[in-house]
């Protein structure tokens, strides 16, 4: 049973990865992507491998939706939704995925005899203790350089007022102070 929801998953998973770069329609290619992360997220359930199916979850899939929500549906022009999504350069990209798969194809060669454990461990307390003894220090660490990240981020992005636009230009509804009746 384990190995059907395993080859199901990955199915879906490939399935969702091949609509991301063949889908016209901006909103389409993200919600196959959240759909690609969440068979990834489960592929490492059927592996037993529950820290990391909920960490897939929580950041990946949760950051999907936030950029259905704030990129595509709220900040997104219309016309920018349809846009062709590929370049001139797609016959390198096929020449690397080409390469990429003959040295997959290669390191699971090596190791075909090669079998999993017959049951999988809960590995959640292990990691917890781990991240909270011996690793807590490097995590914090990781955590502000991550939050520096983030704030150069925002400061890099954030542009003055009177740069971006021309004089005598506003935005709609800007001269409004009040609703009218």
């Amino acid at each position: 049973m384990q190995e059907i929801a395993f080859y199901l998953l990955a199915t879906v998973t490939l399935g969702a990865a091949l609509c991301v770069v063949t889908l016209r329609n901006v909103l389409h290619s993200s919600l196959s992507l959240g759909l690609c992360l969440a068979g990834v997220a489960g592929i490492f359930a059927t592996l037993g491998a529950d820290f990391v199916f909920v960490s897939q979850i929580l950041v990946y899939v949760g950051g999907i939706a936030v950029l259905v929500l704030f990129v595509v549906l709220l900040a997104a022009r219309q016309s920018e939704n349809f846009l062709r999504q590929t370049n001139q350069q797609w016959i390198a990209g096929v020449f690397l995925a080409g390469a990429a798969l003959w040295g997959m194809a290669r390191y699971i060669a090596l190791y075909r005899t090669q079998t999993a454990p017959a049951s999988a461990q809960p590995t959640t307390r292990a990691i917890a203790k781990l991240l909270l003894t011996d690793l807590a220090v490097p995590f914090e660490l990781v955590s502000l350089v991550l939050l520096a990240a983030l704030a150069g981020a925002i400061l890099y992005s954030h542009h003055d007022k009177e740069e971006t636009e021309a004089p005598g230009t506003e935005r709609p509804g800007e001269h409004y102070s009040e609703v009218k009746p």
